[in-house]
């Protein structure tokens, strides 16, 4: 089972300092088809303008990743976090029983590009949690590199309360990547930059697939790509 989510067909928010594009249904954007893949509930492509943000606002029972293509992103929340996020650098965190945050473009003169994405827990009212880290860009040139898997399984990775990895790669161009392939998983390829082939189907920027019960197959990248992959209880 292959369900295709072309970039151009997710849902939008558009304001004078946002560009919202929504993979699943999100705030004043519902359409039933796409509430969610498995635990993977958001995946919003926001550029947001200088100056532009979102205002402190609240947040329960959601494991909430963000990750910055291009710019920075100003945050900070309820326990007393701060930090602006840079591209190689990834936010996590677990809203439990209760969060508050903001996130701001932390330039008065360029963009700022990211993915913010939600996966549902396994379990509700846990403590809630901040944290964030820089990458190492060389562990996913041409490679899976995992950032968030459960619990005590990858000391590298940001623990998550569900059945869910989120793995990065950077693919250079005409470079192949194997895909993982499990009959007791399902997985979403997100795009995130450049372009790529998966068997015969062409994947553009901003293009999720949701994966389920299929072959063995490659990835191979058209030009220069950036590629997440979820993989997820079935």
């Amino acid at each position: 089972m292959l369900r295709h989510r072309p970039a151009a067909e997710r849902g939008t928010t558009q304001t004078s300092w946002l560009n919202g594009k929504h993979t699943f249904s999100f705030g004043g954007y519902r359409d039933p088809a796409w509430v969610h893949f498995g635990p993977l509930r958001v995946i919003n492509e926001d550029v947001v303008a200088p100056g532009g943000g979102f205002s402190p606002h609240d947040h329960q029972d959601m494991e909430i990743i963000t990750i910055v293509l291009d710019g920075e992103l100003a945050h900070k929340d309820s326990l007393g976090s701060a930090a602006t996020i840079k591209p190689n650098q990834i936010q996590m965190m677990r809203a439990g029983t209760g969060i508050e945050h903001s996130e701001f473009n932390a330039s008065s003169e360029n963009p700022v590009h990211l993915l913010q994405i939600w996966i549902m827990p396994h379990t509700r009212g846990l403590a809630p949690m901040y944290q964030d880290k820089m990458l190492n860009e060389s562990d996913r040139m041409g490679k899976w590199q995992t950032v968030v898997s459960p619990a005590n399984e990858n000391k590298n990775a940001f623990e998550i309360a569900a059945d869910a990895r989120l793995s990065l790669a950077q693919l250079p161009a005409q470079q192949s990547l194997d895909m993982p392939a499990d009959d007791n998983r399902q997985y979403w390829l997100q795009i995130a930059k450049g372009s790529v082939m998966y068997g015969d189907m062409k994947l553009q920027a901003g293009d999720g697939l949701g994966i389920k019960d299929e072959p063995a197959r490659k990835l191979i990248a058209d030009i220069d790509s950036e590629i997440l992959l979820f993989d997820l209880a079935a």
